[in-house]
């Protein structure tokens, strides 16, 4: 033999700090891969992701990922090839990355625009802030009502001891609160637009 040339696919840079990201954030990664057992194995020990299938169909992705949605869990799947759609379409939310086929990124839900395993963590960060904002604004909106529609429907009317604008309180103001609670939600949900994510 007059020598050896070994080829094999490189990882992006960002991969063993994402997976080490999602860990610490109680994520468990798990790698499904239709690569051979040999090479998902290179590829799990540097990225130190303990549980791997290997060798995996289309079908067979999908199943994987069925079960464990069966098992309760809450599934994230990041794909960007044909081959990773049906477990895309699967898991309760599907990444697709940006550069992948167009199959890939109808079956997800997300497309990571920027690529890479940084944009997952960076997409839960938001999902979670949009949601805190939903809860906030829903809170700001109920609050309103509940307080401001009894005390505009004459609630506090002839309670001794109240200032007279409180006793007497007329509907236009509770309207006018009524606005500013709108307001007040359009500007707490604008400030999403202004958060950095890592």
């Amino acid at each position: 033999m007059a020598g050896l040339v070994a080829v094999r696919d490189t990882l992006r840079p960002e991969a063993a700090a994402a997976v080490q990201d999602l860990e610490t954030l109680g994520v468990d990664v798990i790698m499904l891969t239709g690569d051979g057992p040999l090479a998902a194995a290179a590829v799990a020990r540097e990225l130190d992701i303990q549980q791997v299938f290997d060798s995996a169909t289309p079908q067979d992705k999908a199943a994987i990922v069925g079960g464990f949605l069966a098992d309760s869990c809450t599934v994230g799947m990041v794909g960007d090839g044909v081959n990773d759609a049906p477990a895309l379409a699967t898991a309760d939310v599907g990444f697709a990355v940006g550069h992948g086929s167009h199959i890939a990124i109808e079956a997800a839900d997300v497309t990571l625009v920027r690529g890479g395993l940084g944009a997952v963590q960076r997409a839960r960060e938001l999902s979670r802030l949009t949601m805190q904002t939903v809860r906030q604004n829903l809170a700001w909106a109920f609050g309103y009502n509940v307080v401001l529609i009894p005390v505009a429907a004459g609630a506090l009317h002839g309670v001794p001891g109240l200032p007279p604008m409180l006793r007497d309180f007329h509907p236009m103001l509770a309207a006018a609160a009524m606005a500013f609670s709108s307001v007040s939600v359009v500007l707490n949900s604008l400030r999403l637009g202004r958060r950095r994510l890592a």
